[in-house]
């Protein structure tokens, strides 16, 4: 990375940097004391701040700043330095005009015809590039699929040991769904599901959801996926006003089918960060209780607007459908793709296991994986 120079500005309190490129940045010198590099503010072995910004004096500047072994070097008043790469600071700039994207960069969007990866669970458990590759799909596009599972209960413990632990719920380590009398829950039925996030009366939500097949010989009964963000930025294209009202009013969530359980939730359809960019979908009908969170004079732009966005997942063309055979499994990331079936016959059976995981976990094992 070529560097040009670095111009120390405002008595001290900024430095502006320039790289060969012709792009500049700039930043505070409490921003550069804080993020310094060295060992008595950062533990080398797990990165941690050993400090606190109490230890940094108010109104710290920088008296010198300069190129050295392609990076930048700075002197603070209080007589400490601190030194950084060039490539280091240039992944970090803050000094920008433009507004975030409504999604994060790195996220693929898609609709019906997306090409869902599937590799063997083998290949997976041995090899680090697949395993990798596998993850990234996960992380970029929401799902993805594994095959070669033994047809046992309990498989479905070999996915979420490729990254992680499950998280246990009220349903358990995992959920078996297939047909129940007296259902606790719709997914126990031979119901057809419209497209939904799971647990929406959860918070936090279960960020994974691994469904495994053990046995499928029913007429019917075929796995859907959609992309919730996809299905937003198209609200949010066709009519900003209804992705606004989804966005800044909270609905309610709710379920108390199991004895001693009562689970609700209280978030926005379409969750968005501080800068506005989209989080997270939280989309299910059956689980939705009165909403009593918008005003009067919004409660009909909100009603209108959610049933938009519900034609828009419901659209054949934004889905992915296939049938899960025995010995295989697809995996969702459930606060963007929302899953469904359709309905099956009363004849065979259609034997599924779930099970929830947490993102963090599989975001550390992607990392890893793709380190060095």
């Amino acid at each position: 990375m070529g560097l040009t120079g670095a111009a120390v500005l405002d008595g001290g309190k900024v430095v502006a940097l320039t790289w060969a490129d012709g792009s500049t940045a700039r930043f505070h010198a409490i921003w550069l004391r804080d993020n310094a590099l060295d060992s008595e503010t950062r533990d080398p072995g797990n990165g941690q701040r050993k400090i606190t910004l109490n230890d940094i004096p108010q109104g710290i500047s920088v008296t010198s700043a300069r190129v050295q072994d392609d990076g930048f070097t700075f002197d603070f008043d209080t007589g400490e330095q601190a030194a950084f790469p060039a490539q280091w600071l240039r992944d970090r700039v803050y000094d920008k005009q433009a507004s975030p994207a409504p999604f994060e960069p790195e996220l693929q969007l898609w609709s019906g015809d997306h090409p869902v990866m599937t590799r063997d669970i083998a290949k997976l458990e041995t090899d680090r590039a697949a395993l990798h590759g596998w993850l990234d799909a996960v992380r970029r596009h929401g799902v993805a699929r594994v095959s070669g599972l033994p047809t046992e209960p309990g498989a479905l413990q070999r996915v979420v040991d490729l990254f992680g632990y499950i998280r246990e719920t009220n349903y358990g380590r995992w959920f078996e769904v297939r047909t129940e009398v007296n259902p606790t829950n719709l997914a126990y039925t031979n119901l057809g599901l419209q497209a939904h996030t799971d647990n929406p009366y959860r918070d936090p939500v279960p960020g994974l959801q691994v469904l495994s097949c053990i046995e499928n010989s029913v007429e019917g009964g075929e796995s859907a996926v959609v992309d919730g963000f996809m299905a937003i930025d198209i609200l949010r294209r066709e009519n900003p006003d209804w992705f606004d009202v989804l966005a800044a009013h909270p609905a309610r969530f709710e379920y108390s089918g199991s004895d001693g359980v009562r689970l609700t939730a209280k978030r926005p359809v379409i969750e968005r960060g501080p800068d506005g960019q989209v989080l997270a979908i939280r989309f299910n009908n059956r689980s939705m209780a009165a909403n009593t969170d918008v005003p009067f004079d919004q409660m009909e732009t909100w009603y209108n607007a959610l049933r938009r966005l519900g034609e828009i997942i419901d659209d054949a063309g934004q889905s992915v459908t296939f049938r899960l055979e025995s010995g295989e499994a697809f995996i969702v990331d459930n606060t963007r793709i929302l899953h469904a079936r359709t309905a099956f016959s009363g004849s065979g059976q259609r034997w599924l296991q779930g099970c929830y995981a947490d993102r963090d976990s599989l975001l550390s094992k992607l990392a890893v994986t793709g380190a060095g």
